[in-house]
């Protein structure tokens, strides 16, 4: 009997051990068996029909997608310092709609919480307002004076570099300019493909919803090329510290000043201010919409310089500024590969991407997207602005808009300086487009 109860204890603390390494291991930051359980439990719902279309089944199931998806990105070797996360949380939904792999409520769900409610719109005012306001005023204004030298430096070498490989993978000219370069650093789908596609539409006498379709994969190809080369970045900067900033842009040389930067980042968490920071964050984007009434220039324009001027003349108590920087980093740190999920589901169309992945066109694309960035990195050197940092913020005019930013900021870790990823995509973007219109009317 005591050999059988030996034995019994020592399975019993076999299966107990095994039960609590099943129950250390974690999925993102939630306990395995927790995870199932949650996942079972949405999953369950959706194909009952009582996944709710709205705020709360719509951060479900891009939340259960995007902790899964963001953490098998970090483990997976070489994906990972290409940016995996940001890759695996916008193309495997991506491909799953293509597929017809999510069911009618998981889409319901998902165009609730990324059309209906616009949460890409909080996520980018709530990134962009607690950064500026939670930046020290000496870097926020040099980074700004500085940033548009490597910014246009970078586009005159995409368009110069992207034309000349377009021809001579054997495309003419003018079309690798219209339809490749210029869709690459228009700004995104809704601010730089949809208005270019107008453009062009009135100018050509042609159907927009014809040229959509030829625009809108060089945008796709270059903000992945833009993601992993931003994600070989960080692993540079790792590896080369000298040349990063670790999310500062501008250089200061002051170990005085980087202590007081980083003890104002230091602060204890305050719940209430930050529900003042929410509050902020939601002002200024409104802000920006009734501008843009009187203002010819977009909102998000003018949301990001209005944040800036207030944190430049110093006129935003301290406290109101932590708890819209405390806001920015539970945004930033909780919800960007749920985020990522759902623009993947909705504005990545992988039909357009792999139709596009012919070997001229990924060359001719990814030969636009590496001159850019790789102007940003040399050209920053000269302009006291880390390399790494400056080549990243410069990597962002060949994104997908706001949705390239989170994809490329994420991929680099260094979200905090979305307010000149913005400035980049936005006031870059918009500049391309309306060139592009003038330049094709006299180039038909």
């Amino acid at each position: 009997m005591k050999i059988e109860e030996a034995m019994a204890l020592e399975q019993e603390k076999m299966e107990s051990n095994l039960w609590e390494k099943v129950c250390m291991y974690k999925i993102g930051v939630i306990p395995l068996p927790l995870y199932l359980i949650l996942a079972g439990i949405i999953y369950a719902s959706s194909i009952y029909g009582k996944l709710p279309a709205d705020m709360i089944g719509g951060f479900a199931i891009i939340m259960v997608m995007g902790i899964l998806l963001g953490d098998v990105g970090i483990k997976i070797p070489i994906l990972k310092d290409i940016g995996g996360p940001a890759i695996l949380c916008m193309f495997v939904p991506s491909v799953m709609v293509f597929y017809n792999l999510l069911n009618p409520a998981s889409m319901k769900a998902i165009t609730a919480i990324m059309k209906t409610s616009n949460f890409l719109y909080l996520y980018i005012s709530c990134l962009v307002t607690g950064s500026i306001l939670g930046m020290h005023r000496q870097v926020l204004i040099q980074g700004f004076l500085r940033l548009f030298v490597p910014l246009v430096v970078g586009t005159l070498g995409s368009v110069i570099v992207g034309v000349s490989v377009g021809v001579l993978m054997g495309y003419e000219a003018h079309h690798t300019f219209f339809y490749i370069v210029i869709p690459i650093v228009s700004g995104g789908i809704g601010e730089g493909i949809l208005p270019l596609s107008m453009a062009y539409s009135e100018i050509l006498n042609l159907p927009y919803e014809k040229l959509i379709p030829q625009l809108v994969p060089a945008a796709m190809l270059g903000n992945v090329v833009a993601i992993m080369t931003a994600g070989w970045l960080k692993k540079l900067g790792d590896r080369k510290p000298h040349l990063s900033g670790n999310g500062m842009l501008v250089k200061t040389g002051d170990e005085a000043f980087l202590k007081a930067v980083k003890e104002s980042h230091n602060q204890p968490v305050d719940f209430p201010i930050m529900g003042a920071g929410l509050l902020l964050a939601c002002s200024f984007y409104i802000f920006g919409q009734i501008a843009n009434v009187f203002i010819a220039i977009p909102a998000a324009i003018i949301m990001i310089f209005s944040a800036a001027i207030v944190k430049a003349l110093n006129i935003m108590p301290a406290k109101m500024e932590q708890g819209a920087y405390h806001m920015y980093k539970f945004i930033a740190a909780s919800l960007t590969w749920g985020l990522m999920v759902g623009l993947g589901v909705l504005f990545t169309p992988w039909g357009d991407v792999v139709a596009a992945l012919t070997p001229g066109y990924a060359i001719t694309v990814a030969a636009t997207v590496l001159s850019m960035i790789a102007s940003g990195f040399f050209i920053g050197r000269y302009m006291n602005m880390y390399p790494v940092e400056s080549a990243i913020v410069t990597a962002c005019h060949s994104g997908l808009g706001g949705t390239g930013d989170v994809a490329i900021l994420s991929a680099s870790n260094r979200m905090e300086m979305m307010p000149f990823a913005q400035v980049a995509t936005r006031l870059g973007g918009a500049s391309m487009v309306v060139l592009a219109a003038i330049l094709l009317r006299i180039w038909q």
